[in-house]
């Protein structure tokens, strides 16, 4: 196989930008910024996130068996950029930006467009990374209902040519 042309390709899959949260019962949290998302299932609502099987918010979901997808818009470059690394927690702040615990006990971060809390439902090893299986237990949005949803997400590429994850 050329290595190339593969990297090429599979850095061709367009890619959303999120920050998964999460927080155990005796409340250790994590997040991380996480692109390879997808809706998995209508009846019930479900999503599949891949996770790297060696981060700490692997470790975090794995234990809660729930987790909180919060959208970022266009907008959130830079809250993209402090996902990227690990995240401190600090009162209410986590990596500077405000949240609340959903349902789940998940960290909803208040300032985004959007989220969805979801329970673990099954997870499957896949290489380096899980696929984390998870049916929609909670959502909230706050865009006006103008236009397609989809054109307010930050997209990995809005972040600049050199940024890639995969390949």
């Amino acid at each position: 196989m050329d290595e190339q042309a593969k990297k090429t390709a599979l850095r061709m899959i367009p890619y959303g930008l999120f920050v998964l949260t999460a927080q155990t019962e005796d409340g250790r949290s994590g997040a991380a910024a996480v692109n390879w998302v997808t809706q998995a299932s209508f009846k019930p609502p479900q999503v599949a996130v891949c996770v790297q099987s060696d981060s700490w918010i692997h470790e975090v979901v794995q234990e809660a068996k729930a987790f909180a997808l919060n959208i970022l818009g266009k907008e959130h470059a830079e809250v993209a950029f402090a996902f990227f690394k690990s995240v401190k927690v600090e009162g209410n702040l986590m990596a500077g930006q405000p949240f609340r615990p959903g349902v789940t006990g998940a960290p909803i971060l208040t300032e985004l467009p959007a989220f969805v809390e979801c329970r673990l439902v099954d997870s499957m090893a896949a290489g380096d990374h899980t696929v984390f299986l998870a049916e929609v237990v909670e959502a909230g949005a706050s865009l006006p209902e103008n236009g397609r949803p989809d054109s307010h997400t930050l997209w990995l590429r809005d972040l600049g040519e050199s940024i890639f994850y995969g390949g």
